[in-house]
């Protein structure tokens, strides 16, 4: 079996999860570390035993050697590195957001379109995580009968020190927002993909205790209506005092479920048998590997999904998780900024 070499471009707080899931799996080699600031570089470098060190994202896509990159960078800059990488014929896995505008993410799009042999994906987390996986499908085997509303509210705590930390954040141009695109994302992209896709929504956006320190959006009120003809809700901010907590709530007429930060919290169903199912179901959930991130947020479905990237790339496949299918939930994003603007529901492809 070939080893499959690739270069960290981004050394920020992200790339501990990357770095580990790919040097947790066999004939793995990550031999490039990549950061504008070379101290960021060289620390991830000492601390992971990898060769290579550079500030030029440039000489990572020049080694031949190289098979793929984790684009681990500031919103900004993903769709010129992804878009050169995927010319460079480098397989490529980018960070959430997949990009800061609909025009970047066009652009990625094309760019794969022209090179559609490679392996693009776009990082979603929490579609590997067992629960999740575990709950779609008894959604999809009808567990919670019909489903009526789906509800989620999604707070966590952000300074203005944090936002005065980097200048990339809370801008419009190299962020292209802030709770919305940044710390919700995940959780929208959740949402979306459990229940088959949004097709409508009208959303309130306001700065609400960031207006001295950033230009974009804290807090989020959007009404959303499923493909599938479930309503629902989100709330989301970051000038919360509960730091990362988020709460999803399914109303069904046959089952109620509520779950914290991805592990259930309360639950109702009418039959008592169906009720124990699902309790152990869920309680069968639990993630074996684990990778030392910097934020224990992050959640465990690093580890699965660089898994299926490398996977993806050795068997000639497009990863679980596709640029394209990240894409939606970031453009549902930017429809929640349009709704805002226009005061009026945007519809969704």
């Amino acid at each position: 079996m070939k080893t499959i070499k690739c270069g960290i471009i981004g050394c920020g707080v992200i790339a501990p999860s990357h770095i580990e899931s790919f040097q947790a799996m066999p004939e793995v080699e990550v031999k490039w570390a990549c950061d504008l600031e070379i101290e960021k570089a060289e620390k991830r470098a000492e601390k992971y035993n990898i060769p290579c060190v550079t500030t030029d994202y440039h000489e990572v896509l020049n080694d031949p050697e190289v098979d793929c990159v984790a684009v681990c960078t500031e919103h900004g800059s993903h769709a010129e590195i992804v878009i050169e990488s995927l010319d460079a014929k480098k397989h490529v896995l980018c960070e959430k957001a997949l990009g800061r505008s609909s025009k970047c993410i066009d652009q990625m799009i094309a760019a794969h379109d022209r090179n559609p042999e490679l392996v693009f994906g776009g990082i979603f987390q929490h579609r590997h995580e067992p629960l999740n996986r575990e709950l779609k499908k008894m959604i999809e085997e009808g567990l919670f009968g019909t489903i009526t509303t789906v509800n989620l509210n999604s707070c966590c705590k952000r300074t203005n020190e944090y936002y005065l930390s980097d200048a990339w954040r809370g801008t419009w141009e190299h962020e292209g927002g802030a709770v919305l695109i940044n710390q919700a994302i995940h959780y929208l992209d959740l949402v979306n993909w459990l229940f088959g896709g949004i097709s409508e929504l009208t959303a309130c956006c306001k700065n609400i205790t960031h207006q001295e320190v950033m230009e974009t959006e804290d807090t989020a009120v959007i009404a959303v209506k499923y493909k599938s003809g479930i309503l629902g809700s989100i709330t989301a901010t970051c000038s919360s005092q509960a730091n990362w907590r988020h709460v999803i709530s399914i109303s069904g007429t046959e089952g109620y479920l509520e779950y914290l930060n991805l592990d259930a919290l309360h639950m109702e169903f009418k039959d008592e048998a169906r009720h124990q199912q699902v309790v152990d179901r869920l309680a069968q959930c639990r993630i074996d590997e684990a990778v030392q991130k910097d934020k224990g947020y992050y959640g465990g479905g690093h580890p699965g999904q660089i898994r299926d990237f490398v996977e993806a790339i050795r068997e000639g496949r497009q990863p679980f998780v596709t640029a394209r299918s990240a894409a939606e939930t970031v453009k549902m994003v930017f429809a929640c900024y349009e709704s805002n603007r226009t005061g009026q529901w945007v519809q969704l492809d």
